[in-house]
C-alpha cells in the first residue's frame, strides 16, 4: 500500500527541485556566458545571469573558428566534433561487437580452461587505467597508429565489463532454445544471429549509450596518442582554448562546451526508453 501525505510530497518535490537546480546551474551559467562577449564576462563582477546579444557570433566562432576580440585565433570546433563522433561510435560499436562474441564463446562453447579464461578477462577490471597506458602506447606506436582513428579507438574497444554483462545475460537464456536450434539444423553463428542478438537488443542499447558517452568524453588517451591538431577530439579542443592563451575567450569556450554536450545528450534522449529497459532487464 502506498501512503500519500501532502507534507511528504512537498518535501520530496522540494528536494528534487533543489537537486535539479544544483545540477543544472553550471549548464545554465555556461549557456548564458556563451551569449555574452569576452569583455562583458571579464569586466562584470559578478557575471550577469541574463542572456546577452552575442549568441550567433560565439557559436559561429566555436563551430568555424576565426579571429577574436583579443587578437588571437580560435580553431574550428566542427572537425573536432567529427573526430569525437567517430571515436565515440567506434568505441561503442566495437565494444558491443567484441563483448558479444567473447561472451558467446564463454557461455556456449566447451574448451579447456574456459573458467580460467573468464576470470583472466574479469580480473582486468581491477587493473588501473594508468598501469596499461605505457605498454598500450608502446604497442600503438610500434604499429604506426599514432594520430589515427584506429589509434584512438582500437585500444579502448576491449571491455571486461561488457563481456561480463553479456555473459550474465546469456546464462539466463534457456538451454532449450539452443537445443531447439540444434535440432532445426542451425549452426552456432546462425543461433547467435537469429536468436541471441534479437534477445540482446535492450542490453546492447543500454551499453551503447554508456559507451558512447565514455568514448565522447575521452581525454587522457587522445592527449597521449595525438600530436596533430587535426586529430584532436572536442574535449582536447576545449582544453587547448583555455590553456596556453594569454586572453581566454570564455564566451567561445562556453559555446564549445555547450556544443560538446549536445551529441551525448541527444543519444540519451533518443534512446532513453531502450536505455532504461536494458538496465532493468540486466538487473533481472
Amino acid at each position: 500500500m502506498i501512503e500519500r501525505r501532502p507534507v511528504l510530497d512537498f518535501v520530496s518535490h522540494a528536494v528534487l527541485i533543489l537537486g535539479v537546480a544544483v545540477v543544472a546551474f553550471p549548464v545554465y551559467l555556461a549557456l548564458i556566458a556563451s551569449t555574452q562577449t569576452a569583455t562583458q564576462i571579464a569586466t562584470a563582477h559578478p557575471m550577469s545571469l541574463l542572456p546577452g546579444d552575442n549568441f550567433i557570433n560565439s557559436y559561429r566562432l566555436a563551430l568555424f573558428g576565426g579571429k577574436v576580440e583579443g587578437g588571437g585565433t580560435i580553431a574550428a570546433g566542427w572537425p573536432m566534433m567529427w573526430t569525437s563522433l567517430v571515436m565515440a561510435l567506434g568505441i561503442a560499436l566495437g565494444k558491443i561487437a567484441i563483448s558479444l562474441l567473447s561472451a558467446f564463446a564463454l557461455v556456449y562453447f566447451r574448451f579447456p580452461f574456459r573458467g580460467l579464461v573468464f576470470w583472466m578477462i574479469f580480473i582486468t577490471l581491477m587493473l588501473p587505467v594508468e598501469v596499461r597506458i605505457g605498454p598500450t602506447y608502446q604497442v600503438i606506436s610500434d604499429l604506426k597508429m599514432l594520430n589515427s582513428y584506429a589509434g584512438l579507438t582500437v585500444p579502448l574497444i576491449a571491455s571486461a565489463t561488457a563481456t561480463f554483462l553479456f555473459r550474465q545475460f546469456f546464462l539466463t537464456v534457456p538451454d532449450e532454445l539452443a537445443e531447439a536450434a540444434r535440432i532445426d539444423g542451425a549452426g552456432p553463428m546462425r543461433f547467435f544471429k537469429d536468436i541471441l542478438l534479437p534477445l540482446s537488443k535492450t542490453s546492447m542499447a543500454a551499453l551503447f549509450v554508456i559507451q558512447f558517452i565514455y568514448g565522447w568524453n575521452q581525454y587522457l588517451w587522445p592527449l597521449i596518442v595525438t600530436t596533430s591538431e587535426e586529430m584532436y577530439p572536442i574535449v582536447l579542443g576545449i582544453k587547448r582554448a583555455i590553456f596556453g592563451e594569454i586572453y581566454v575567450e570564455w564566451n567561445v569556450v562556453m559555446a564549445t562546451a555547450i556544443l560538446a554536450m549536445l551529441p551525448p545528450a541527444l543519444v540519451v534522449i533518443l534512446m532513453q526508453k531502450w536505455f532504461v529497459k536494458g538496465l532493468v532487464d540486466t538487473e533481472k
